[in-house]
């Protein structure tokens, strides 16, 4: 039976929010509230957190999670798992971006399930429902071939709705297949590893998706549909969104 581990890439810097998972939302930082969530809906893996700075392992270490220092220079989280999975030394490796604090159990187990396939890499994905989400370049978009392959992710709305001159409506949106990427992942380590010595793509570095690194070394990424909800946290918006949640979760 492969050893299954989930680890959480943490990085202390973002350009768009900076020092985000140190941003405190009712009073904690964003980093635990996502640490306590994966305890409680994943409490039968191996957790780990792979972080870039004394700051987040000095979050973290109050609720006794386990961490692992890793270099400042990585591409991508993906290259920052890689480096912690040499010490974690798992076969099979759960990625929870350290941003997105609504992770299910159904997810990290679908994830576990994908990964278990012929497929080197899985990641998640779930309907837009709204084309103002569609068009946001904060929201990545996958589309996926028949057999739930991803063809490509992208910032830039795809498909392109053409004959509506690129100006999709609601009802085009529901109608269609939008998908949102999630930021969630699993890999075998074999190929972690591998991911961790080949160059950065073209169009990843274009589009700044670490996903297409993988693409385009011609490596298959499997795609499972989700319904749950998610509120990835790019922007000081998306934490007063995950704010209000929590209001209405509470109330």
């Amino acid at each position: 039976m492969p050893r299954i581990a989930i680890i959480v890439p943490c990085r202390l810097e973002s350009k768009r929010f900076p020092r985000k998972l140190l941003h405190k939302i009712k009073g904690k930082p964003l980093l635990c509230w996502v640490a306590e969530r994966i305890v409680r809906v994943a409490p039968q893996l191996d957790l780990w957190f792979a972080v870039d700075d004394p700051l987040l392992r000095d979050c973290l270490s109050p609720g006794g999670h386990r961490v692992v220092m890793t270099r400042l220079d990585h591409a991508s989280g993906t290259d920052r798992i890689a480096e912690a999975n040499r010490t974690v030394r798992a076969d099979h490796v759960i990625n929870v971006q350290a941003d997105e604090p609504l992770v299910s159990a159904d997810q990290i187990r679908m994830l576990a399930e994908l990964i278990e396939g012929p497929a080197d890499m899985a990641t998640l994905a779930t309907r837009f429902s709204a084309a103002a989400d569609f068009r946001n370049p904060n929201q990545v978009k996958v589309v996926c071939d028949g057999r739930g392959r991803a063809l490509y992710f992208s910032r830039a709305p795809i498909p392109y709705p053409r004959d509506l001159a690129g100006d999709p409506t609601e009802a085009w949106v529901s109608a269609n297949p939008c998908y949102k990427h999630l930021g969630l992942y699993a890999y075998k380590a074999a190929f972690l590893e591998e991911f961790a010595g080949l160059p950065q793509g073209r169009l990843e570095a274009i589009e700044r998706l670490e996903q297409l690194r993988a693409i385009e070394n011609g490596r298959e990424i499997a795609v499972g549909i989700t319904g749950d909800p998610s509120i990835g946290v790019d922007v000081p918006e998306d934490a007063a969104k995950f704010a209000a949640h929590l209001g209405a979760e509470v109330g």
